[in-house]
């Protein structure tokens, strides 16, 4: 038995939906929103009828059925409280994407969107892999500062797919596995993956600066800028993402701009390449000790992995306490689909949502 599903990733000035038969895309669409397209909307809830809209009337140019569908799935949005895998998008899932998100990200609309075209049709709406699942071990919760405890921020999506990816290369479970993953884009997580689990994880803001993100350092010598007078809160944090990392010490975050320029023999590109490298081997190191068995693999993945001069010198820092394996590149929409595939065929059981979730409370 073949499947059929609707797969809806809105962004911030794109609407991306496709339309997948088990593995394979069938048809993809990316719309572009310019700013008189959303101009109307004054708040990000009231995108959700055009965007559908728009979906709706691609499907019907492609003379495509409705009826056919098994599943509807969107992105998952910035929602407390809840781990990774698939969430069925009920009445109270829904709620929580309308009035309770952490914060407004276009990525709230996916699971509405999502039920939005399932409801009618009777089949189900899920969301995949948001970015605030949390899974986290208790200990990986506890910081220094008694006000702040601990959450998971990362690339959920494309580190768990990757890792699914890689585990079905080797014929074994993801469930089965330990791994590594080091999401490398224009900001870089890095996440432990214990038997399916990410126990922990090294968000874009608190590990190797990236192409636009400032990354961590000594917290003295933020609290002296953040203090001295001379930078707003705004301009603080566009230091720490948006106009950090190699964007501040290159004027560039184009990483093949950066080799073209270390092939012209420049030296300060060469060493705040290198630095770059140096920064991902040791938030895999970091993560490395999360575990207290050996681990399968390190996966480095993102757009950034393309990069065969960066990805050899992370691989040159490491390859002597691990395996280390390059996938490139990210796939969400395939990410996606394949996650709601999974919980179609039963491969995987699907979360129902409620507004505290054990596993973030402790155990």
């Amino acid at each position: 038995m073949s499947f059929d599903i609707l797969v809806l990733n809105p962004g911030s000035t794109s609407t991306k939906a496709a339309i997948y038969q088990d593995e394979k895309p069938l048809m993809i669409k990316n719309t572009v929103h310019t700013n008189q397209d959303l101009a109307p909307y004054t708040t990000l809830n009231g995108q959700l009828d055009f965007r559908v809209s728009m979906v709706r009337s691609w499907l019907a140019q492609e003379d495509y059925d409705l009826s056919q569908l098994s599943a509807v799935v969107g992105r998952g949005g910035i929602i407390p409280n809840i781990v990774s895998g698939g969430y069925l998008v009920d009445e109270a899932l829904a709620n929580c994407l309308l009035h309770h998100t952490v914060f407004d990200h276009a990525s709230n609309l996916g699971g509405l969107m999502a039920r939005e075209f399932a409801l009618p049709l009777n089949v189900p709406a899920y969301i995949y892999d948001a970015v605030t699942s949390d899974e986290l071990l208790p200990e990986a919760r506890v910081t220094g500062f008694k006000e702040v405890t601990r959450t998971s921020f990362c690339h959920v999506l494309n580190a768990r797919a990757t890792g699914h990816k890689y585990a079905q290369a080797m014929g074994r479970r993801y469930q089965d596995m330990n791994l590594v993953v080091a999401h490398l884009g224009g900001g870089i997580s890095i996440s432990a993956h214990n038997r399916g689990r990410i126990i922990d994880s090294i968000s874009d803001d608190a590990g190797p600066f990236s192409p636009d993100r400032g990354g961590s350092l000594n917290m003295l010598y933020v609290l002296d800028m953040c203090y001295s007078g001379k930078y707003t809160k705004a301009e603080m944090l566009k230091k720490t993402r948006g106009e950090g990392g190699m964007s501040a010490l290159l004027g560039t975050h184009d990483c093949q701009e950066v080799e073209r320029r270390i092939a012209q023999g420049d030296e300060w590109a060469a060493l705040v390449y290198q630095a770059q490298a140096l920064q991902i081997a040791k938030g895999v190191g970091t993560m490395l000790a999360c575990f207290r068995e050996l681990i399968d693999a390190v996966i480095l993945t993102g757009g950034l992995a393309n990069s065969k001069m960066l990805t050899g010198m992370v691989v040159d820092y490491l390859h002597n306490l691990c395996r280390v394996v390059v996938l490139p590149g990210e796939n969400e929409m395939e990410a996606l689909a394949l996650g709601a595939l999974r919980l179609l065929r039963g491969d995987e059981s699907v979360h129902e949502f409620y507004p505290i979730c054990p596993l973030v409370q402790g155990q």
